[in-house]
């Protein structure tokens, strides 16, 4: 049986936080919801706890007052992350996966994760190289979506040489969360034990 989890409480200005008692020293993980979702939908929460029950600080960056602007929002999660002094973890839904892959040419994140992310989506995103930091890329895409082809996902893991998981599911990848809550639980376990 699934815990749930309460993360409704905490919202500061333009981001929610969710932190644990002494979290100051732990890994901390920063979401980037997609363009329809909101800080705290349901796979955020799932993935949420997930993180904590491994020790980590998790925090959702609120961009619903940017829901058509993917680089505004690289701008916002930018000059959130100038400000951290501890070890980080990028993991970003959709448009969120590609705010967190840009924003991580500009910053030094341990690792990312990534959910079918908006790669190669022309004009509407001002990035179509995605130069990063990072050697630990793990990706998610499900083979049935029909918003972000998986087609972009390959093309990106290619070049990039990190890993990629083609699973069953369409763009939300609801009808997939079980796996991708095991996929996310075993990168997590990777990065803290690197």
């Amino acid at each position: 049986m699934k815990k749930e989890y309460d993360f409704s409480k905490g919202v500061k200005g333009k981001y929610s936080e969710r932190f644990q008692k002494g979290s100051q020293n732990k890994m901390k993980i920063y979401f980037a919801h997609g363009k329809e979702s909101s800080p705290w939908g349901s796979k955020i929460k799932r993935l949420a706890g997930i993180a904590e029950s491994l020790g980590c600080a998790f925090e959702s960056v609120d961009y619903t007052d940017l829901r058509d602007s993917a680089d505004l929002r690289v701008e916002r999660l930018v000059n959130i992350l100038k400000g951290e002094t501890g070890r980080f973890i990028l993991v970003g839904s959709s448009m969120g996966g590609y705010v967190s892959l840009v924003a991580s040419g500009k910053v030094e994140t341990q690792a990312m994760f990534l959910l079918a992310p908006a790669l190669y989506m022309g004009d509407d995103y001002q990035h179509q190289n995605y130069p990063h930091k990072t050697q630990h890329i793990e990706i998610v895409h499900g083979w049935s979506d029909d918003i972000i082809p998986p087609e972009n996902s390959i093309r990106f893991a290619k070049g990039a040489d990190c890993t990629l998981h083609l699973i069953s599911g369409d763009h939300v990848l609801h009808s997939s969360i079980e796996t991708v809550e095991v996929l996310f639980e075993e990168f997590l376990k990777k990065v803290l034990a690197g």
